[in-house]
């Protein structure tokens, strides 16, 4: 009896998934409005008149809740007072509120340039707190003036901003100079690392994709992102390799890097992406075990997990659990030519020839070129009576 081809299935959901997380970034550090804005805006003979002295200490003394109830009392009373909306928004970008920490920001920063004070801190702050509230757009041509003014000092958390929102507008290439601007000031920075590894990725550049996302695992190693991305890379760079000694080494790599993601992030997708690089590797054991646990914790698991569980407990010839797997991942895939093969490889290999015959019907129905899925329905026809 011929053994059943395994269908390379290359896990690729992360890649579009990410893309919807990536304004979970770093915050920058922010820093309070300058003793000198404060004094300029005082002095000011048209400013408003009430004292924002003690909603700029208690920001200082990062007592943001505080700086913040005293700042907006002062800035409700006087809408005017760019000074009050300044504090209000670092205070707000302090305690992670940055949808209100964008408004009030951008009411500081307006009222500034129609006094022809503009001020450069506050319009960082500004920067800031539009990508951290996934405004890109809004958010580029500030952080652009910002990382280009003469004389500026390369600040790395600013091009890291602006090459995030490069990125999620896609302006890719020069998102990828920004990140690279990051690298060459930070050369551990693994937000910017996984960013480079990513546009590669996404490029087909497997090798250069690799070596950016091994730097980022190595700089924080708990980026399970990184460690996510780079399986899948050595994933699909085995799976399109003519050198099989090339290929091994892939494998094993994808096994490494999702063992890494597993331990530290074992839910059900990161289970799929180990228990794949561990199949695609030979360790069947090792696949089934994470696998099963993987399906017995969450009765939604997705078709692939038990697809793949199926393929491990077959190759260990462990038929009647891989039938209930490849059973399980035949209602849920029920398109996938490659789960009714090995279904049928199942069935064929405990003499239950009938229902193997209508497997490889139903895999060749779907895929009616397939040559395997042929030969298999012609071999078993005669016994399934």
């Amino acid at each position: 009896m011929r053994r059943a081809l395994l269908v390379l299935m290359i896990v690729i959901a992360f890649v579009s998934g990410v893309r919807a997380q990536s304004g979970n970034v770093r915050p920058r550090r922010v820093n309070p409005p300058s003793d000198s804005t404060k004094a300029r805006t005082a002095s000011n003979a048209d400013a408003p008149r009430l004292d924002t002295s003690r909603a700029y200490a208690l920001l200082q003394q990062k007592q943001y809740e505080a700086a913040l109830a005293e700042a907006r009392k002062i800035a409700l009373a006087e809408p005017q007072n760019a000074e009050a909306w300044k504090i209000v928004g670092f205070a707000e970008l302090n305690l992670r509120r940055f949808k209100e920490a964008a408004e009030s920001l951008q009411r500081a920063y307006e009222l500034q340039r129609a006094a022809g004070e503009e001020d450069a801190n506050t319009r960082d702050a500004l920067a800031q707190a539009l990508v951290r509230s996934d405004q890109f757009d809004k958010a580029l041509p500030l952080l652009v003036a910002a990382t280009t003014r003469p004389g500026a000092k390369p600040d790395a958390g600013l091009l890291y901003y602006r090459g995030l929102a490069e990125f999620r507008t896609g302006r890719t290439e020069e998102a990828r100079r920004s990140f690279q601007e990051v690298v060459k000031i930070e050369p551990r920075n693994s937000a910017a690392l996984f960013y480079l590894g990513r546009i590669a990725y996404e490029r087909g550049e497997l090798d250069g994709a690799i070596v950016m996302l091994n730097r980022a695992t190595q700089s924080d190693p708990r980026l399970a992102e990184a460690w996510t991305l780079l399986t899948i890379a050595y994933l699909r760079r085995a799976s399109g390799s003519a050198d099989q000694t090339q290929a091994r080494a892939d494998y094993a790599n994808a096994v490494r890097t999702g063992e890494s993601l597993y331990n530290l992030k074992s839910d059900v997708p990161s289970a799929l992406l180990y228990g794949q690089a561990l199949v695609y590797a030979g360790q069947y054991a090792r696949a089934a075990s994470v696998l099963e646990r993987a399906t017995a914790a969450n009765s939604q698991a997705d078709g692939t997990a038990f697809y793949l569980l199926g393929v491990a407990q077959s190759r260990l010839k462990n038929f009647p659990r891989a039938i209930v797997a490849l059973e399980r991942a035949a209602t849920l895939l029920a398109n996938d030519a490659g789960v009714y093969r090995e279904l049928g490889y199942a069935y064929e290999a405990t003499k239950q020839y009938a229902k193997a015959l209508a497997a490889y019907e139903r895999g060749l129905s779907l895929a009616p070129n397939d040559a395997d899925l042929k030969e298999s329905v012609e071999r078993v026809r005669p016994f399934a009576k």
